[in-house]
């Protein structure tokens, strides 16, 4: 079975730049709070342990998304479109894009589909100056995103902000409400408001939601399983969020959830394809 990780940070470009490798320790450590243990590949930094890891674990594509971002580090589309044109196969790319001045933001939505990036990532908690999900200014670019039917990603989860209310689904559910046409995928899940994200992706059939390691031996990991196994079936988007959760590791412990063994083939792949619209 073919496998898309829909949020998979390779150790290469400007990736090696960020808190997640630049900060072994830290990363390491929440590895470990997730009952893990850090994936070899990733201490090590090498691409041919990672490529051979996917491999294992039967992850045909990574999706690589780009950053902009002041707490975490920032990869630029052109960092994301090398790493695509250099393993083809192996990785799609999703843009990003500084959101403080509107049209230099819109050109960016242009200049990372021309570079053949399949979408925009935006982390509005993280940016320089942060952003609620909801916030006027990201606007037009939500409006740009749903006249061009180009899928946005937005980081809403975790540590996605200087505090809880950046990651509160209220904002994800006004964007949704607003722009009825826009896919949105949600990745860290919203977490730790499991119960509220869940309303909100039931109630918007535009938002997908990827819990990523925040599914990962997590409290409300059985609420995003049993939405898997019902409503969420074809917006339920898996990802390992590696480095922090090894990509062979994730797979070993997604495939041992209760989970509908029917259901494995479009909660691992065709979600994402159809997200993403893969060929």
């Amino acid at each position: 079975m073919s496998v898309i990780d829909f949020r998979l940070r390779p150790p290469v470009k400007g990736f090696l730049d960020m808190v997640m490798y630049a900060k072994a320790e830290r990363r390491d450590g929440i590895t470990r709070n997730h009952g893990m243990q850090p994936a070899a590949s990733a201490q090590a930094k090498s691409m041919d342990m990672l490529l051979a890891e996917m491999d294992e674990a039967g992850v045909t594509c990574g999706v690589v998304m780009g950053r902009y971002s002041g707490l975490y580090g920032s990869v630029s589309n052109s960092d994301v479109a090398e790493i695509v044109r250099t393993w083809p196969r192996r990785f799609v790319g999703v843009g990003s894009l500084d959101p403080s001045e509107r049209k230099r933001a819109i050109a960016q939505i242009d200049e990372a589909i021309a570079l053949g990036l399949k979408g925009i990532n935006l982390e509005p908690g993280s940016y320089p100056q942060p952003l609620h999900t909801d916030d006027r200014r990201l606007y037009p670019i939500y409006a740009y995103c749903e006249d061009k039917d180009i899928p946005v990603t937005i980081m809403a989860g975790g540590s996605a902000g200087p505090d809880l209310s950046y990651t509160n689904p209220v904002h994800v559910d006004r964007v949704a409400a607003d722009f009825p046409q826009l896919r949105i995928a949600i990745t860290h899940g919203a977490w730790p408001w499991v119960s509220e994200i869940l309303h909100v992706a039931f109630r918007r059939p535009n938002v997908y939601l990827s819990p990523d390691q925040y599914l990962c031996n997590m409290p409300g990991m059985e609420d995003y399983v049993r939405a898997a196994n019902g409503f969420l079936a074809e917006r339920f988007l898996y990802a390992s969020s590696y480095p922090f959760i090894g990509v062979q590791r994730y797979a070993e412990w997604f495939r041992a959830l209760p989970i509908r063994p029917e259901l494995l083939p479009q909660l691992m792949y065709s979600n994402a394809a159809r997200f993403l619209s893969l060929a």
